[in-house]
């Protein structure tokens, strides 16, 4: 049984090494860009503005991505997203006259597009990596499994990311981070392309451009409740808390970063232990159901922080320790989703399926950060955590309509 497991074993763990060394990276070059940018003079607004198309080209890229991986398979396109990663750093090692908001802003475009590449690879290869040996249910707890600890790790490494670029950046300058980053990641891709297996997620038919639209009603209604969710963290988690935290509380820039990075950490940990948190022991693999009321329970979270900081009643504390609840319903919130995308998905198309699922996704952080700029300018912070708890509400009743076909792990058997 072990050398008919070896070979899966051995593909993921490449897989899984080829997206923590992306991640690490891409979490740097965010904090690289916002630091540096800072530093030359640029505006909050201006800063914020390099992200947009890193944004917007995320959902176009997942859309189609999937098409890409189905027709090439998910190798080449992981691959093609660690060159084009490569590429957007290439870029920022121009001289300083050139780095213009125009020049960075399409820099910051190639990333995106190269992030959503190396995530909708990796999330779609678990699925056709998983040994299938065994009860069904068995082999759904082990996916549930799989897929938590892919997530959780590339969060947590997110968060260590920030601290990275921070790093580099004192310790060799932009250029010399910029460059040091591009070529590890250059070592990795030759690695990848050479270990690989070169038919992954190929599909035995070529789909056609029109597929990249789910048909299945559990993944679109799934998608829909992904974009309200991760809508609602962004609305108020992307622009209005660091400024918040920045304009209200007193916190300069470096404790702002240092938070929220130990806080995505803490959020990518949570997620790596969701299985074992939603009763995995005890036999259960999550359904329509349990997403329902997870989401139902971190709806209650911004509720109850908007109330408080609105109240003035101990803010620092309300939102500090609302924050951290916040973080941890969502990381189990965010597991069991990724888990039932890569468990609804086909096996023969199954880049198409978590394509569409990460469109969602990525249309989502576009909504919530615009929202979370809009809506913290026109009026506070307590907006932006009542329009959270609104797509949170919105996302719990779309979780009803989820199938609620499994069982436990001991009925099933």
């Amino acid at each position: 049984m072990q050398s008919r497991l070896s070979p899966e074993l051995r593909q993921y763990g490449l897989i899984t090494g080829n997206y923590w060394a992306f991640t690490l990276t891409d979490g740097a070059l965010r904090m690289l860009v916002v630091l540096y940018f800072h530093q030359l003079g640029y505006a909050p607004l201006q800063i914020a503005l390099l992200f947009l198309f890193y944004e917007l080209f995320g959902v176009i890229t997942n859309l189609v991505g999937g098409w890409l991986g189905a027709r090439l398979g998910l190798n080449r396109t992981m691959n093609i997203g660690l060159g084009l990663q490569i590429l957007a750093l290439a870029l920022l090692l121009v001289p300083v006259s050139w780095l213009t908001v125009p020049w960075v802003m399409a820099a910051q475009a190639l990333s995106g597009i190269a992030k959503d590449l190396n995530k909708m690879s990796a999330k779609s290869a678990i699925r056709l990596l998983v040994p299938r040996q065994g009860p069904a249910a068995e082999t759904e707890g082990r996916l549930y499994q799989w897929v938590a600890l892919l997530t959780g790790s590339k969060n947590a490494l997110k968060g260590a990311g920030f601290f990275l670029g921070g790093l580099l950046l004192a310790w060799l300058g932009f250029a010399g981070a910029v460059a040091a980053m591009a070529a590890m990641l250059a070592l990795v891709w030759i690695f990848s392309i050479i270990m690989l297996k070169p038919d992954l997620g190929r599909v035995r038919h070529k789909p056609k451009f029109t597929d990249i639209f789910s048909k299945s009603r559990a993944i679109n209604v799934l998608s829909a409740a992904r974009l309200c969710l991760f809508g609602a963290r962004d609305v108020w988690f992307v622009v209005a808390l660091p400024v918040f935290l920045a304009s209200e509380f007193g916190w300069d820039h470096w404790r702002v970063g240092g938070f929220l990075a130990l806080w995505v950490v803490g959020y990518g940990l949570v997620q790596s232990l969701a299985p074992y948190v939603t009763g995995k022991r005890a036999g259960r693999v999550p359904d329509g159901r349990t997403v329902f009321g997870w989401a139902l329970a971190l709806t209650l979270v911004p509720a109850m922080i908007a109330l408080g900081v609105g109240g003035e009643s101990y803010p620092h504390e309300t939102l500090i320790g609302g924050l951290l609840l916040f973080g941890a319903i969502f990381a189990i919130n965010s597991s069991l989703h990724s888990y039932l995308i890569v468990s609804y998905a086909s096996d023969d198309g199954v880049s198409l399926d978590v394509g569409f699922y990460y469109m969602a996704n990525a249309m989502g952080r576009l909504l919530g950060t615009l929202l979370s700029g809009w809506v913290y300018q026109q009026s506070g912070l307590v907006a932006c955590l009542w329009f959270s708890a609104g797509l949170l509400l919105l996302a719990a009743m779309l979780s009803l309509k989820l199938p609620r076909w499994r069982k436990s792990l001991a009925e099933r058997e």
